[in-house]
């Protein structure tokens, strides 16, 4: 494809504005490790809400949203729960605020916080870095096929005559254009460019909507949609059939394993439940929250990033998507069994989209990209030089050797990321391998974490371990016995995976002895979580009679239940909005604004940084990363900090 020449223009300067700020703020990220990897604690709910929303509007993603709502219409709302999407609200409502009530750098760190010093937390500690590596590789490998096909459509030079290799070979090239801002400018450049790069995203999808709409009628789209396309409801069997005006959907919708719907549905919601308990795995939303001033902030920070985040990018999804129903079905039909509807993005950008407009967003797009990959990278380094090298190796290196060590680290997994992404085989595997199969080794220990008082280091350990090689086997080990559920295959493999998992941390944490007793106590006062406590509990009454148990499960229960209505009200907005279903967008409207109040009144009014204890004073040392005497967030009692 040629661009023109204005939109070239726009997309290099773009680019060279990211890096460029990427080294004007690294003199202030490379004072020490806690400004590179978590601002300082310095940067506002906002800013870091924006970035996180900016973060998760990466090509790839949309890519993959887009192929899904072509596909299976309104009811791809619902198949995001697969990550899950409603993460975010367990996030919003209560987690974020236990995550940041630790006041550690990272995921690793944390566990020292929650499980001491002993054998059995060195263990988990190195296990959990072990999770956070496969993680952080699997997600570049997931960037860098997407950003290749995306870009091999669209930058105007032939790199290599075979299609796969001229892929690769850009995506190779923007993911080292990528490596030079964040491996110079840490937390404070992916914050700072990502704001940037959602405010120019924000305007993009309005407008790419609004072409939408003056180009394809609701008539026009229904005569080029399945019936049903437009309902987002859905009973066992899919029921959507493309026979009539595209097959190879069905065959895809097939392959897909999406058939049996409502087992589909349920699956989702039984993974994502676990999951989202589980707490934000060790990446760049966790790093996020971390980073965030006090835990009210990283409540709200979680808050605002589906508040921000769904109704743009799901108007940008839902019109590239409508003109490529009405505008490039004939063509995909055209390739047969070979159907490529990641194409659909690229292709739709490229016929309707512009001058001007197609060139920033295509640099918006491209930036968006390296934020993701810049925040995922970023999350490397954390675990390998804070968790590995600063601990066992090297603890009383100057503060610039940390960070040096970090620009290392974080070219090494970008190396490894890449390696990945050259042989696997599309994104859709990916997304499945990552949150059916690796994320349900995960979800036990990291369940059992926050509500068992019981459960120990080795049982964090043994969990984590049978978990990761459960996910490396279980897919594979259904496939022979003929249990193949096509793509989906690890999310049906998700409950094999989870029982081992389970197996590994019940059996490890009753073999062996609790965890000390003063570990125990000091995560219980600072985090204050509800759960399987008592025992902990009344260790501490003892000491300090005036402290109460943490009596709001029902209230956060109560609040994730209605926030995830909340935001898949928010996602049918933005859907609803382009293809003109006026009456159901009104009941939808209706929906976000009843729950927007609900969770006003129920959530946000009750946000604490530490609960209110009524002879309690505030606390003396101690404290979380940043906060200075007095400050809000600081624990209420005067508990101990992990060194």
């Amino acid at each position: 494809m040629s661009l023109h020449p204005i939109d070239l223009a726009i997309i290099a300067a773009y680019i060279v504005a990211t890096v460029g700020i990427g080294f004007w703020i690294s003199r202030k990220a490379s004072k020490s490790i806690q400004n590179y990897f978590l601002g300082g604690n310095e940067i506002p709910w906002y800013a870091l809400g924006l970035s996180n929303a900016s973060g998760m509007f990466d090509i790839s993603g949309t890519m993959w949203l887009v192929y899904l709502l072509f596909v299976y219409g309104m009811k791809s709302v619902w198949v995001p729960w697969l990550w899950p999407v409603f993460n975010q609200i367990f996030l919003m409502v209560y987690l974020s605020v236990w995550l940041r009530r630790s006041g550690v750098m990272t995921g690793a760190e944390w566990i020292r916080f929650r499980f001491g010093d002993t054998r059995g937390a060195k263990l988990s500690h190195l296990v959990v870095v072990l999770f956070a590596l496969i993680n952080v590789v699997g997600f570049l490998a997931y960037g860098f096929i997407g950003i290749g096909q995306f870009a091999a459509a669209f930058l105007p030079f032939q790199l290599s005559p075979d299609p796969v290799w001229n892929a690769n070979l850009w995506g190779l090239a923007i993911t080292a254009i990528a490596t030079l801002y964040v491996v110079k400018g840490g937390m404070f450049s992916v914050v700072f460019t990502e704001v940037l790069q959602f405010a120019i995203m924000t305007v993009a999808c309005f407008w790419v909507a609004v072409i939408a709409m003056q180009q394809v009628s609701p008539d026009t789209l229904a005569a080029a949609t399945p019936d049903g396309w437009s309902n987002i409801w859905f009973g066992w069997t899919l029921d959507l059939d493309w026979g009539a005006l595209l097959p190879s959907a069905n065959e895809k919708i097939a392959a897909d394993g999406y058939t049996l719907f409502g087992a589909f549905f349920m699956m989702m919601l039984f993974k994502g439940v676990l999951s989202s308990m589980a707490g934000p795995a060790p990446n760049y939303d966790m790093q996020r929250v971390l980073s965030a001033r006090t835990p009210k902030d990283a409540a709200k920070m979680s808050g605002l990033v589906s508040l921000v985040l769904m109704v743009p990018r799901y108007m940008l999804i839902t019109g590239l998507t409508v003109l490529a129903l009405v505008f490039f079905r004939d063509e995909l039909g055209a390739m047969g069994s070979d159907v490529n509807f990641e194409l659909i993005l690229p292709f739709t950008l490229r016929e309707f989209i512009p001058t001007g407009l197609l060139g920033l967003l295509i640099a918006a797009l491209l930036a968006a990209f390296m934020s993701t990959y810049a925040a995922t990278v970023n999350a490397a380094p954390a675990y390998i030089v804070n968790d590995v090298y600063k601990r066992y190796i090297n603890p009383d290196a100057p503060e610039k050797r940390y960070v040096w060590m970090s620009y290392l680290v974080s070219i090494v997994v970008v190396v490894i990321g890449t390696a990945f992404g050259f042989v696997a085989q599309n994104l859709n595997e990916i997304v499945q391998w990552l949150v059916g199969a690796l994320y349900g080794g995960y979800a036990a220990s990291n369940l059992l974490k926050w509500h068992w008082w019981r459960f120990n280091a080795y049982g964090y350990f043994w969990g984590m371990l049978a978990g990761i090689i459960a996910a490396g086997i279980a897919s594979p080990v259904m496939g022979l016995l003929g249990l193949d559920f096509g793509a989906a295959t690890p999310l049906y493999a998700f409950p094999l995976i989870l029982g081992l998992s389970l197996v590994g941390c019940v059996a490890g944490s009753l073999l062996t002895e609790a965890d000390p007793p003063e570990v125990l106590k000091d995560f219980y006062l600072k985090v204050r979580p509800w759960g399987f406590w008592k025992p902990v509990h009344d260790a501490v009454v003892a000491e300090h009679p005036e402290i109460e148990a943490n009596g709001h499960f029902r209230r956060d229960a109560v609040n994730v239940l209605v926030g995830i209505v909340w935001q898949t009200g928010l996602v049918a907005i933005g859907i609803l909005i382009v293809i003109e279903d006026w009456t159901a967008l009104a009941i939808a409207v209706g929906v976000v604004l009843a729950t927007s109040a609900f969770l006003k009144v129920n959530w946000y009014d009750t946000l604490e940084d530490y609960p209110e204890q009524p002879d309690l004073g505030t606390a003396v040392a101690g404290g979380t990363p940043g906060a200075a005497s007095g400050d809000a967030s600081r624990p209420p009692v005067d508990v101990p900090v992990p060194a």
